[in-house]
């Protein structure tokens, strides 16, 4: 079944592959924003711009190159990089805000000592899923189409 999944050109298979991506970014955005923010001491909001846009890179050459396999390439890698990176900013950005709300949220909220850890993790999820659904239903189209 997953060899199906992965050689199919259905959109149901596509979703699914990008949902793997999705998942395999998830921890790239995750690593780097918790190495960045417990590690080195960096603001939380800072290191998430930095590793939402590492995340976004593995993305695009996960996604060329295992998502949308099935589409010729005509268009340059930077080409493509380009058009990538302005579709996926809306993503982004509905990503980040959800993010910056749990964040917010969750420390006006008075939580108890330690489970403060948690809320960057909780925000990367919530709004990954809000970004997903949406950069994936756009870049289907516009990024990743035969043209």
């Amino acid at each position: 079944m997953f060899a199906r999944i992965i050689r199919s050109t259905s959109r149901r298979s596509t979703f699914a592959r990008f949902t793997m991506v999705a998942g395999s970014i998830a921890l790239i955005d995750i690593g780097l924003l918790y190495g960045l923010h417990e590690g080195a001491g960096v603001d939380i909001f800072i290191s998430r711009l930095f590793s939402y846009l590492a995340a976004m890179t593995a993305g695009y050459f996960l996604n060329r190159h295992f998502t949308f396999h099935q589409h010729e390439r005509f268009r340059t890698i930077l080409h493509d990089l380009g058009r990538f990176y302005v579709v996926f900013s809306g993503g982004g950005l509905l990503n980040y805000g959800v993010f910056a709300l749990v964040v917010m949220l969750g420390r006006q909220a008075g939580l108890k000592p330690g489970v403060d850890f948690w809320l960057p993790l909780l925000g990367v999820w919530l709004g990954g899923m809000v970004g997903m659904g949406f950069n994936f239903f756009v870049s289907h189209k516009l990024v990743f189409d035969d043209q």
